[in-house]
């Protein structure tokens, strides 16, 4: 059944700030006291001596269950070091625990932008001699966080929206509601919204950075009318695709496998895919460094790497993966070099020096 575009207004739901703008530092840095207060939970562990346990802030939902079954449990299996989770990921508690001395995890996952601001912080151990960068790829070592996987933004559509089964192909054509009809959704994360804008502004993927702000925004002013919703995590994304609430949306490449195997009619669309890598770093001052700087030496390793990678559709950074992979299962992945030939990377030093005013200016434009 075709899905037609309406006029109804778009809701602009916005996140809290730990989970719509995690980034933003002078609110950070003012708001420390506050965040102490709210890290005052079960988990919370202070600066007493290391234990042979190691807490990491998790994703959760399908990406915790590819972790505990591929790195989480076969690290114990090997070192002895028991491995706890507590979710939803924060930078906000990334940036108080430092400060505070009190730990409610001790690594993370960030992305590029992220990891660049943690970094600039000052709130990650740094590698140092922690970790031995001999045994990963020199390009996976940055701003003391190592990348383990890389995950892309993609166009999925409902084949059952569009005439013959075929949507938008490229941004352009995602943002032509003429042609494609359809409510829209699009990540509530500004720094891959804006440059997916320009992309459908006619930005090629090589020039896409420095990103131009000016071009950016006027590019979202003509989709604006036809976004139902900016979606704030992977579940919410494919809901909205799943209950038919949008006809076509900017998802994880891994909502588009989950929609899937759900039976939901989609197609994923590999072309100006925007991908970023995912980054382990050990949080600023915590007791069990040492157990968290092993764990990141081990998932960081092709044969966990893999399994993850493969039961949660994610990219491995390190090419010794692949060879532990099903071949038809590796050409769905972000990182497969076929797939890597009609992609682009994000830019970390460029969004990650400019996310702050970035993120301040789509605020202002949800809310315009």
């Amino acid at each position: 059944m075709m899905l037609s575009s309406n006029n109804r207004q778009v809701e602009l739901k916005l996140a809290d700030v730990s989970c719509m703008n995690p980034y933003r530092r002078k609110l950070l840095k003012a708001s420390a006291g506050a965040f102490g207060a709210a890290l005052a939970m079960p988990f919370i562990r202070t600066a007493a001596a290391a234990e042979d346990f190691v807490v990491i802030n998790s994703w959760g939902g399908s990406w915790l269950d590819a972790a505990r079954t591929n790195i989480f449990d076969p690290f114990t299996d090997a070192t002895g070091i028991r491995v706890e989770t507590v979710s939803p990921v924060s930078f906000a508690k990334l940036v108080a625990q430092a400060q505070t001395g009190a730990y409610d995890f001790d690594l993370a996952t960030l992305g590029g932008a992220a990891l660049y601001q943690a970094d600039e912080e000052g709130v990650l151990e740094p590698l140092g001699e922690n970790f031995d960068t001999s045994q990963v790829p020199a390009a996976n070592v940055m701003f003391n966080g190592v990348a383990s996987h890389a995950y892309s933004f993609n166009i999925v559509y409902r084949t059952d929206a569009f005439p013959e089964g075929k949507g938008p192909q490229s941004w352009a054509e995602f943002w032509d509601t003429e042609t494609f009809p359809g409510p829209r959704t699009m990540p509530i994360y500004p720094s891959e919204t804006i440059a997916l804008a320009l992309m459908a502004d006619g930005v090629a993927p090589a020039d896409l950075y420095p990103m131009d702000l000016d071009r950016a925004f006027a590019s979202l002013d003509r989709l604006k009318p036809d976004l139902r919703v900016f979606w704030q995590s992977g579940a919410q994304a494919i809901q909205l695709i799943q209950d038919k609430e949008v006809a076509a949306g900017a998802l994880w490449a891994s909502g588009a496998s989950t929609l899937e195997k759900n039976d939901v009619p989609v197609t994923l669309i590999r072309n100006q895919a925007l991908v970023d890598r995912a980054f382990w770093c050990v949080s600023k001052g915590t007791p069990r460094a040492a157990n968290a700087w092993k764990f990141i030496q081990f998932a960081t390793t092709p044969e966990p790497m893999a399994g993850f990678c493969r039961d949660n559709n994610m990219g491995p950074m390190d090419d010794r993966a692949f060879s532990l992979i099903d071949p038809d299962v590796a050409k769905s992945m972000p990182t497969y070099p076929e797939n890597m030939k009609t992609s682009v990377w994000q830019d970390v030093e460029d969004v990650g020096e400019r996310l702050t005013d970035m993120t301040k200016r789509f605020e202002r434009w949800m809310a315009s």
